[in-house]
């Protein structure tokens, strides 16, 4: 069965994750800087998904920056800071995005983004990157007041687009966000455009891509 909707993951999937750390001026620090922010990023929404505290990914990423900032033995400047936070609002897409976006528009596809970003992020970045005519929805966990891969957040792509989890393409980069949508009952593809292993959860991805390109074969 062809997908009726597509629906993608943000952070890591349509945008560079890396792209602020790496944009901002932070010399040699930033390839630890980058990969130091966004491991606590996640580890921070799953924590507190668990303890039922939840804040919105602004205050999840800053936290993260500040411990990131702290380990590099940058925590006292407040200025990278800024220009880091200010840079992750309009983090760098992929080449394949728009390309690939614009293709699945042409073929009639339905498209949507589900994502831990809150609505003003996703907002900021979405228009950056020249995708939000292409879009039909921009789908944040704010909604449901607590992060992937909790149950709640997929369903809220059939309350908000009608269509029913096997009909539904779930695109994502992060492998535990992957197991997540499947478990949930969406076909998903993994985009491993680093080459990594798979993880090893419940419910493997029924497609792994190199890149966002394949997916206009499957309209």
């Amino acid at each position: 069965m062809r997908p009726r909707a597509f629906v993608f993951d943000a952070y890591g999937t349509l945008f560079d994750v890396t792209s602020a750390a790496r944009d901002a001026g932070a010399g040699p620090h930033w390839p630890q800087l980058a990969e130091d922010w966004r491991r606590k990023q996640l580890e921070y929404t799953w924590l507190r998904a668990i303890m039922a505290a939840h804040a919105d990914f602004a205050a999840v990423t800053a936290d993260a920056l500040d411990w990131a900032l702290e380990a590099q033995g940058l925590g006292t400047d407040r200025v990278l800071r800024a220009r880091l936070l200010a840079l992750y609002d309009r983090l760098s897409p992929f080449p394949d995005v728009l390309p690939v976006l614009t293709a699945l528009k042409a073929k009639g596809a339905r498209m949507a983004i589900l994502s831990n970003g809150s609505p003003a992020m996703l907002d900021s970045a979405v228009q950056a990157a020249g995708i939000g005519g292409l879009v039909e929805a921009v789908l944040s966990v704010e909604a449901v007041g607590v992060y992937k891969p909790h149950p709640s957040v997929y369903a809220l792509v059939e309350a908000q687009m009608g269509v029913p989890p096997s009909q539904v393409m779930f695109i994502s980069a992060n492998g535990w966000d992957v197991a997540g949508a499947a478990r949930f009952g969406f076909t998903t593809a993994w985009v491993n455009r680093l080459g990594a292993p798979i993880d090893r959860l419940p419910h493997l991805p029924a497609r792994i891509l190199p890149d966002l390109t394949p997916l206009p074969d499957y309209v």
